[in-house]
């Protein structure tokens, strides 16, 4: 049964997966937040349509590291990964 964490994550379920899976508990917020708020999209070709400035954005927003470094194609890549 998943728990509740507060009014802070917006999504329990997607935040106890990603700590599961090992991401930190700011990132598990970010992530589950941005999630719930429809703001990431995993779906076929849509990340691959956004702009480079969009993808970073939601890169940002999400918490991936190095972010600034990366081309469009591992922007996408990193979104996807989450």
């Amino acid at each position: 049964m998943t728990k509740d964490h507060g009014p802070t994550v917006k999504s329990d379920k997607v935040y106890e997966d990603l700590r599961e899976a090992g991401a930190s508990k700011e990132k598990a917020a970010r992530i589950a937040n941005a999630y719930a708020g429809g703001t990431i999209d995993h779906d076929g070709t849509h990340l691959e349509n956004r702009s480079k400035d969009e993808l970073y954005d939601e890169a940002k927003e999400i918490g991936i590291e190095g972010r600034s470094d990366m081309d469009k194609d591992e922007l996408v890549k990193a979104i996807r990964k989450g």
